[in-house]
C-alpha cells in the first residue's frame, strides 16, 4: 500500500496484523501524519531506507524477524525514533526494548489519546527542527534521507559511522548519551567495542564540522557522562 499524501511527519506502522495497521493508519492520518505500512521486518527496513520516516510504530511479536530483531538491525544504520507496541507488560520486557534502542514503549491495548501523546512527545524529543527527513540548525543541515551534511551551505564528506553518530545526536538535541549508549546503538554487536572508539569518532566529526574543534559548538562533552548535541 502506498503512503498517503500528507504534509505532516512521516510514521511507518510495522505490524503483521492487517487490521491493526489499518486502524492505526486511519487514526494517525486524521491527526495529520503521513502514514505508511509494513507487514514484516524486511519490508520495514527497506521502507526506512527508501521512504525515510520520522518515526516507527513497531510491533514486537511478529513471526520470523520480530520487532527487537528489526530494531537491532535498524540501529546499526539509523537513529529514527521507534515506539514499540506489544502485549507484553513485564518490566524486563520494557527494559530489553530500551536496551535495543527503543525511544518509548506502549502496551496493548492502548488508548488513542495515550498513543497520540507519546508520538508527539517522542517527535519533540527528536527535535522540533526535523522536517521532511531533514534536521535544520543555525549553520548546520543534515539530510537524513540523502545522508548529507552541510555546514553553512558547504557539503561535508563524513564517513558512514561519523555521519551516524552526528545524525543520532542531532536527532535528540540536548539529550546526553554515554559512550556506552552510543556504542550499543550505533556499532555492530560483533567484534570489540570500547568507549575510546566513540571518543575518536567524535573528535573526527568535530574536526570536520566545527570552526574550532577545541571549543565545539555542536557536540558538547558532558564531563564524566558522554556527549550532547546543542541545537
Amino acid at each position: 500500500m502506498d503512503a498517503d499524501v500528507v504534509d505532516g511527519p512521516r510514521i511507518l506502522v510495522v505490524d503483521d496484523d492487517a487490521t491493526v495497521r489499518t486502524l492505526l493508519r486511519r487514526m494517525l492520518t486524521i491527526e495529520g501524519y503521513d502514514v505508511d505500512e509494513a507487514a514484516d521486518g524486511p519490508s520495514a527496513l527497506e521502507k526506512v531506507t527508501g521512504w525515510a520516516p520520522d518515526l516507527l510504530l513497531l510491533d514486537i511479536m511478529m513471526p520470523g524477524q520480530d520487532g527487537l530483531d528489526v530494531l537491532e538491525s535498524l540501529r546499526r544504520t539509523s537513529a529514527v525514533p521507534v515506539i514499540l507496541l506489544t502485549a507484553k507488560t513485564e518490566e524486563a520486557d520494557r527494559v530489553l526494548g530500551f536496551r535495543f534502542g527503543a525511544d518509548d514503549y506502549v502496551c496493548k491495548p492502548f488508548s488513542t489519546a495515550e498513543l497520540i501523546g507519546r508520538i508527539a512527545a517522542v517527535l519533540r524529543r527528536a527535535g522540533a527542527n526535523r522536517s521532511g527527513g531533514q534536521l535544520h540548525f543555525d549553520g548546520l543541515d543534515i539530510d537524513l534521507s540523502r545522508r548529507e551534511v552541510r555546514v553553512r551551505g558547504t557539503l561535508v564528506d563524513l564517513p558512514a559511522r561519523e555521519y551516524e553518530v552526528l545524525a543520532f545526536l542531532a536527532s535528540f538535541p540536548k539529550q546526553t548519551f554515554s559512550r556506552e549508549q552510543l556504542l550499543e546503538r550505533l556499532w555492530p554487536h560483533n567484534g570489540e567495542r570500547v568507549p575510546s572508539t566513540v571518543t575518536e569518532h567524535v573528535g573526527r566529526i568535530r574536526r570536520r564540522i566545527e570552526e574550532d574543534p577545541e571549543r565545539p559548538r555542536w557536540i558538547r562533552t558532558v564531563r564524566g557522562v558522554g556527549y550532547r548535541f546543542e541545537p
